[in-house]
């Protein structure tokens, strides 16, 4: 708990957890001494407030300035992030401010007059409010990439480097993300000022709940009859996964018109519509949650009972990302693969590095069983 200590005396009393995550106890004093740094640690494991707390601590809220920028790739992702700050700001005058497409963009300048200390955003809007003179970029001391591994892809990388060149010369700039691979390391080091590299496995994490890895041997034509059916299995909490948009779409017409249990998540959805489809989910008034990895993006939905892989990922990296999402905070969790014949080569090399072999499981009766002992999965 030694960090704690170095934190204000508003946050230490806001803190209410056991044991603070291994991403914490690593990264907070790091921050606090104003290094550069790129994170690594395993989805849902405290990443946020690795950066959020010692940023609280490192902005001053009663100077009329915009000190800290938070940039994320998806607009759920920053209204988590906007939620967390303003959860831990309560009773000081830091303010923040969200900064999303497919929100008013003449309010967010309104808000942006007023001076907040910290804003929250994704990469297009922001690009756009930093165009228009509107989002002083020379202001920014503190620059957090959270998901930094899409954020400094090649789809990104220009826009997220002109925020950083833009930033104040003295600027402190920290990436975390759940995969870090060797070439956004590699991006990561030319464009900070010697970073500190930090990476949390999943082995030192605490209380670890059992993940089986299991897939379903299907057609590619069932692949949405089987969904429809998962649909309706009784106490199922999942959020699955489809590669492209367009396989997106059409599942999700012909399951709406079957009375699937199901809500669809993509890029394309008003800020309105995505709301109500979390909403649902979350209320427990669906139980699958089908989506893009890129909508999905950074999500935190508690008490998933599985991940679906409706489509076999294309890199491993890609397949833990979305896996680890289930089995969190000590809870069982289950990742289920639905495997079609061509995929079995690329899956066996997506799931090599597990450990153990993945459980071949059939449908039964209504329910997922393994395929070899007829008995019920617990999941199912």
């Amino acid at each position: 708990m030694s960090f704690l200590q170095l934190l204000n005396e508003s946050t230490k009393k806001k803190w209410t957890f056991e044991s603070p995550m291994p991403i914490q106890e690593k990264m907070i004093p790091e921050m606090l001494e104003g290094k550069d740094i790129v994170a690594q640690s395993p989805t849902g494991t405290g990443k946020t407030l690795a950066y959020v707390l010692p940023l609280l601590q490192l902005v001053d809220g009663t100077r009329q300035q915009t000190q800290a920028l938070i940039v994320t790739p998806s607009q759920e992702l920053s209204m988590q992030i906007v939620e967390v700050v303003r959860e831990w700001t309560e009773g000081t005058p830091i303010t923040v401010a969200q900064l999303i497409g497919g929100a008013n963009m003449q309010r967010q300048i309104e808000k942006l007059k007023k001076k907040p200390t910290i804003v929250v955003g994704t990469p297009g809007r922001l690009n756009e409010l930093i165009k228009a003179k509107k989002l002083k970029m020379h202001d920014i001391r503190y620059l957090i990439l959270d998901e930094g591994d899409q954020l400094l892809s090649r789809e990104h990388r220009v826009v997220s480097k002109s925020f950083i060149d833009q930033a104040n010369p003295e600027k402190q700039i920290v990436l975390v993300s759940a995969t870090v691979t060797e070439e956004i390391e590699l991006v990561a080091d030319r464009m900070m000022d010697e970073p500190v590299h930090i990476k949390v496995e999943a082995q030192e994490l605490p209380e670890l709940g059992t993940v089986v890895h299991s897939f379903i041997k299907v057609d590619v034509r069932d692949k949405t009859e089987l969904l429809r059916r998962i649909s309706h299995i009784e106490g199922i909490r999942a959020l699955a996964f489809v590669n492209h948009m367009d396989q997106l779409l059409m599942k999700e017409t012909k399951l709406k018109f079957r009375d699937a249990q199901i809500v669809a998540l993509h890029s394309e959805m008003k800020k309105e519509e995505r709301k109500n489809a979390l909403d649902s989910f979350r209320k427990g008034e669906v139980r699958v949650l089908l989506s893009t990895d890129v909508a999905a993006r950074g999500l935190d939905i508690e008490g998933l009972t599985h991940v679906i892989h409706v489509d076999v990922p294309k890199k491993t990296e890609q397949y833990l990302h979305r896996s680890g999402r289930t089995g969190r905070a000590g809870a069982d969790g289950e990742v289920l693969t639905l495997l079609t014949y061509n995929d079995e080569k690329d899956y066996k090399k997506l799931t090599k590095s597990l450990g153990e072999k993945p459980v071949q499981k059939i449908w039964h009766k209504g329910k997922i069983i393994e395929g070899n002992s007829k008995t019920v999965s617990k999941k199912g």
